[in-house]
């Protein structure tokens, strides 16, 4: 690939983390079917990690799937985009980096969430946040393997 296309896909995922970002503050602060309709009357936080996990998996049944899946697998899956476009855009990329990116915007997001009494601070969501911003970054680095192999091919056979 050349200079000009690879600035072209930064530049692409550039716009399309920008994207994701807007809808991400909608989804986390401000999506009224998600539980987001004003502020609460107190802080509401979790400081021990697993609590929530493990209460979300013991109380499944009277939750429903749908609160479990929403909660674990959703907290992860919210993030993996962030994982990717972070890679995707990036000049410079790596695990560590995208790990601690993940790690550092999860922190921001429960933070305001803690502040203004939107949602609550856990820290179980960040740990599930962060996971899926490194499967987004796994991800990113398996599509580059395969799009670099594929250039590879292609070369060849000129």
């Amino acid at each position: 690939m050349n200079g000009k296309s690879a600035r072209r896909i930064r530049a692409f995922g550039k716009v399309l983390f920008v994207l994701y970002i807007i809808f991400l503050i909608y989804f986390l602060c401000l999506a009224e079917w998600y539980g987001r309709t004003g502020t609460g009357e107190e802080y509401r936080y979790n400081l021990e990690l697993f609590k929530e996990i493990r209460r979300f998996i013991t109380y499944r049944e009277q939750l429903g799937m749908f609160a479990v899946f929403a909660n674990l697998f959703g907290n992860i899956l919210i993030f993996v985009p962030y994982g990717f476009f972070i890679s995707m855009a990036a000049v410079r990329r790596g695990f560590f980096k995208t790990l601690f990116l993940s790690f550092g915007l999860s922190l921001c997001v429960e933070t305001v969430q803690l502040f203004t009494r939107v949602g609550s601070f856990d820290v179980d969501d960040i740990l599930l946040n962060t996971a899926g911003g490194v499967l987004g970054y796994i991800l990113f680095a398996i599509c580059s393997a395969i799009r670099r192999r594929y250039h590879v091919r292609k070369r060849k056979r000129r």
